[in-house]
């Protein structure tokens, strides 16, 4: 009996100290955006069946969830709910290290008047802003993400290797936008079979 409240009580730590990292991960981000550091605008029109489907990430903000991972990739999909599945894979190392992944799901809360503004979660019920900063909204063959902090930026591509002029033109949208672009980092990723 002792054992089981022992747990619950460890259970319920973590859910507090979850929600207090959240809530202040959150502040910051809303304390820098009304210092004017950086845009969160997200695009104006959305085709979701058309977002949907495989992207190579390109580059990156460093994070300790994809922390060593190369040829990495998002899959997004529409389940039957409604509802967006997300599959993040990924290779630690080297392309032919260890296949690592983890599935989650995402939603779209206000497809009107927010179509660009995304909810994306891997643990429970704690989501996370997905911005869709900047898209490519005749092909859809790429995409600039950002959070709700300066401190995640995400350079999506259709192919596992982007044209280098795009590259260039994303990063200096990621700048213009008030992103420390010094900070990205390049994915490796196979090559397009």
């Amino acid at each position: 009996m002792n054992n089981n409240k022992e747990k619950m009580k460890n259970v319920l730590c973590a859910i507090l100290l979850t929600f207090l990292v959240f809530g202040t991960v959150n502040a910051i981000g809303q304390n820098t955006n009304e210092m004017g550091k950086i845009d969160k605008t997200t695009v104006k029109e959305l085709n979701l069946e058309k977002f949907l489907g495989t992207w190579y990430e390109i580059a990156r903000f460093q994070h300790s969830f994809e922390k060593d991972l190369v040829g990495v990739t998002a899959t997004y999909s529409l389940k039957k709910n409604g509802r967006i599945e997300v599959l993040n894979q990924g290779y630690q190392y080297k392309l032919d290290g260890v296949h690592k992944k983890a599935t989650g799901k995402a939603k779209q809360p206000d497809p009107v008047n927010k179509p660009g503004q995304l909810k994306v979660s891997f643990f429970l019920f704690f989501y996370a802003e997905y911005n869709i900063l900047e898209l490519d909204s005749e092909n859809y063959q790429w995409a600039l993400i950002g959070s709700n902090t300066p401190g995640y930026l995400w350079i999506l591509c259709r192919k596992p290797v982007m044209d280098e002029e795009l590259y260039k033109q994303l990063v200096e949208k990621a700048r213009q936008r008030g992103y420390n672009v010094e900070n990205l980092v390049k994915v490796e990723q196979k090559h397009q079979l």
